[in-house]
């Protein structure tokens, strides 16, 4: 079923009746868009689930190392499954015939393409904290199109229309400027609410999760009578809540949450999240130049690496870097976060099963992505860059991202994602078709 639902045939139909199925891929602009929107949901929604574990108090290198094992087994299940579908041909390859090929030069763009993947992912773990879900995604994804989208453009000998992508492109550069604005305004209101509540003294709030004091605890928070929980016993109980938006509500968050933010540097935040845009714009056309050797770096003969071949090695890049850097955090740990050890984090089940989620939700949408990429051009799929809609769908229902704001920054979050709305449509109105002969 899910072959038949996005795949179609890559050459005559009768010569395959003939001599057996070959590989799938698509090759319709149809397909190629279908094949976004299902990324862009799985994109989009995986980040809240990673912010969510976090704001309950879950250690991000915990469930970073739980999100890379399920992340990298999607890609083994995608190379495996689709990219082993139909005969092998000399032209296009099936996964297990590509792993003896001589085809280094495109195995190192694709890990390298992981590798900056996974550090962009590694560090908007930690900016989700500082900036919030909403306005990091749309500066991480708005960098994403204005360096990655131009780069591709070129690699794809132009396929997608000038006229309309560039104009999308600046939109985008538009957001992004817009997005730091929403950061500062946002911490100024907070800033503003604990002033007004009376919490000028804020030095409990670099103590560690759970050691925050009786008397502070009981100040700072409001408790859900009707539930009848008990704080003091079960410090990760999450039936405690203040209302979304209030001085109680900032404070029972920062004590709760495995990373302590308030009273940092602003630009902290924006610092980390410029850092994952950079290496986010850089996964895409590194994966574009494994698919299709625009640099001509394979010898004479040897096929290009094909999407399933390439993601496969993409993933393994980025979970050994990912698993490195983690078990480093684990003893090593950064931004006032906890020690932790690798025994910690085999014993640490709570909320095993939603970082495991995340990472399958992330690996698919990710192989999609790329199968969109590879029919309609990669700086249209870049389109998927629309995932901070549904995060900020997720960041203000879910966590109440906004709530009782002022209205300079309701207004600049609406014109920031009514901006990036325009960026995405115009962006996936510039879709080319890539020639496959």
């Amino acid at each position: 079923m899910f072959s038949s639902l996005i795949f179609t045939p890559t050459e005559d139909t009768e010569d395959t009746l003939l001599s057996g199925l070959t590989m799938f891929v698509v090759e319709d602009r149809g397909g190629a868009i279908a094949l976004m929107l299902a990324a862009l949901l799985f994109l989009g929604t995986w980040p809240a689930v990673l912010t969510l574990l976090e704001r309950r108090g879950r250690l991000p290198q915990h469930t970073y190392l739980d999100y890379s094992f399920t992340n990298l087994l999607a890609a083994v299940v995608i190379a495996l499954t689709i990219g082993q579908i139909g005969e092998s041909t000399p032209d296009m390859p099936n996964f297990l015939t590509q792993l003896s090929q001589d085809n280094w030069p495109s195995v190192l763009f694709a890990m390298a393409g992981g590798l900056f993947l996974s550090l962009g992912n590694l560090a908007t773990q930690y900016a989700w904290a500082f900036v919030g879900l909403s306005v990091t995604e749309v500066i991480t994804a708005s960098i994403t199109v204005v360096i990655g989208t131009t780069m591709n453009y070129f690699l794809d000998n132009r396929i997608n229309r000038a006229e309309i992508l560039f104009p999308g492109v600046g939109f985008f550069l538009i957001a992004v400027c817009l997005g730091s604005a929403v950061h500062s305004s946002n911490a100024a209101d907070d800033e503003a609410k604990l002033n007004s509540s009376g919490y000028k003294n804020k030095t409990w709030i670099n103590e560690k999760p759970g050691m925050m004091s009786k008397e502070n605890r009981n100040k700072n928070v409001t408790r859900d009578v009707e539930k009848a929980s008990n704080y003091d016993t079960d410090p990760m109980d999450n039936s405690i809540k203040a209302k979304a938006g209030t001085a109680d509500f900032i404070l029972e968050l920062e004590n709760q949450r495995a990373i302590k933010v308030l009273g940092s540097n602003i630009f902290v935040g924006l610092g980390i999240t410029f850092f994952a845009g950079i290496c986010f714009s850089l996964f895409s056309p590194a994966f574009n130049l494994a698919t299709n050797d625009q640099w001509h770096t394979l010898k004479e003969g040897v096929p290009h690496l094909v999407v399933y071949t390439a993601f496969f090695y993409f993933t393994i890049a980025g979970f050994t870097a990912a698993f490195i850097l983690n078990i480093y955090f684990l003893y090593k740990p950064v931004l006032g976060l906890p020690k932790s050890s690798f025994r910690a984090y085999l014993k640490d089940w709570n909320g095993r099963h939603w970082a495991l989620l995340a990472g399958l939700l992330c690996g698919f949408g990710n192989g999609l992505q790329f199968m969109g990429g590879q029919a309609a051009g990669y700086a249209a799929a870049d389109a998927v860059q629309a995932l901070p809609l549904v995060s900020t769908f997720w960041g203000i229902c879910l966590f109440g991202e906004y709530r009782k704001s002022s209205k300079k920054t309701y207004f600049l979050l609406v014109t920031m994602l009514l901006m990036f709305i325009v960026a995405v449509a115009v962006l996936m109105a510039s879709s080319g078709h890539r020639k496959t002969s």
